[in-house]
Parts: C-alpha cells; structure tokens; sequence
C-alpha cells in the first residue's frame, strides 16, 4: 500500500534502537526523510546510516538528549517544518512507588509528559497552517492495564494522554490527528531491563518471570518491533486523516477486554 507520505518530513525521538527505530524505519520505507535522535552519539550513527542504506531514504542524526531543552532545540532546528511526530522517550525503572521521591516523580513527569507536549506545542501550528500533520505518541500498555513498579511511568502516559485527547479535537478539522499507540510486551532492550528489574523486585528469576509473562499472553510471544513500525507508518499516513484521539493497544491481546 501507497501510504501517501513519500517526501514528508517525520522527526522520531529516541530512534536509535527498539520501537523508535522500528518507526523510523517504517517512516523511510513509505519514503518519509527521517530525522532521528538518541543519546549516544555512535549508535545513533550506526542507526541511521542502516536506515539509509536499507530504504534509500535521506536519514539526519540528531544527538541529545529529547528531554533536555538544548536536545528539544537541535531537533527541532533539524527538522523545523515537522510533517510527522512521533513522541517517544524512556521511561523511569520500575520502583516500589513508596521510594519515589517528589525529584523522581518530577523526572518522570518530564520525560514522558511535559517532553512530548513542548514538542507538539513547537511544531502544531505549522501542520495547521500546511493542512497536513500526524503526531504519533508511544506510551504504553500499562496506560490501560497498571503494572507493580511502573506506576510513574503509567501516571506520566496517562497524562498525557487526556492532556493531547482534548487537543486532538481542537485540530482535527485541519486534517491533524493526534493518536498514541500503546505497546504490551515487545522484544527490546527496555523490555530485558525492565523485566530485570522487577524479577529484582520480587525475588524471582529474570527467566522465569519472563516466561510466565510470555505465557500470559494469548499470542505466547513478545511482540516484534517491526509490527509495531508498521503500525506507527499507517497512523501517519494519508489514509489515516479520520483517525484522531485514539488509544492504540498492540499487546498480542493480553489486557482482557471486550472494547
């Protein structure tokens, strides 16, 4: 399928690996320039210069970090006319929200709620004025379904979620959509080091508490980030204009509901 978007402009924060880079990937293939960015310097390089040369798309990498003013500024001055937005960012490790303190949660609070809204707030207007504009935000599926240590991270998503559902309303008849996509469990490097720390947490075993997560799962897998890029691609492409202020889970269908 002809996703409608080949020449458009798409920024994705925190694309140097996992579902980031999965959406950058997706974006290049349906012919999007990508701007791309993450903190470490050579593997963002590496990133982008594999992207390239696997879609023939023009790639720009933007070091820093998304979280930080200056980071905002670079990426933002990269791609000054974002067609294409997709807000993503780590969370917080998982922790018993007893020893969160007031810092952390303000940390958290930024990284995965205050980021992603500076960022609409910087690039909206232009889509309004373009008549054309697609922000994509990568929460979680523990937005729906509360996980134990994930709370911070949880409370941020879902913030963001009702701050943007408004917003997205506001825009539509601009044709601006605003949706997020909510990940379950998928096989990346936030996945490993998550599940280490809550194996950490309750005083079992990495192996084992992945497998019975694996096993709770109807689809008995992890998700492949490639499927989550896929999806990511058509939220923003030009066959997705009547799709706004959505909620998109992709677990494999583990949160248990009939809507």
């Amino acid at each position: 399928m002809d996703l409608g978007i080949a020449g458009r402009k798409a920024l994705v924060c925190a694309s140097s690996r996992g579902l980031g880079r999965a959406c950058a990937t997706a974006l290049a293939e349906a012919g999007c320039e990508v701007i791309i960015n993450g903190r470490d310097e050579a593997k963002l390089a590496a990133a982008a210069d594999e992207i390239a040369k696997a879609t023939g798309a023009k790639v720009i990498a933007v070091a820093g970090d998304v979280g930080s003013e200056a980071g905002r500024a670079a990426l933002l001055a990269a791609c000054p006319s974002a067609d294409i937005l997709v807000n993503n960012n780590s969370g917080p490790p998982p922790k018993d929200f007893r020893q969160l303190s007031r810092d952390a949660m303000v940390e958290g609070l930024d990284a995965n709620m205050m980021t992603p809204i500076l960022l609409v707030q910087q690039v909206i207007d232009g889509m309004i004025e373009r008549r054309f504009g697609r922000i994509i935000n990568i929460t979680s599926g523990s937005v729906k379904m509360p996980m134990t240590g994930l709370d911070l991270s949880s409370g941020a998503r879902a913030g963001l979620t009702s701050f943007l559902s408004g917003v997205a309303r506001q825009v539509a008849e601009s044709n601006v959509t605003i949706n997020n996509i909510l990940p379950g469990a998928f096989d990346t490097d936030r996945l490993k080091s998550a599940g280490a720390a809550q194996a950490k947490m309750r005083g079992v075993s990495y192996d084992d508490l992945q497998s019975a997560r694996r096993q709770s799962i109807p689809a008995k897998r992890f998700g492949n980030p490639e499927e989550f890029g896929k999806l990511c691609a058509f939220l923003a492409s030009a066959h997705a204009g009547y799709i706004t202020g959505q909620n998109m889970l992709i677990d494999g269908g583990a949160y248990p509901s009939a809507f």
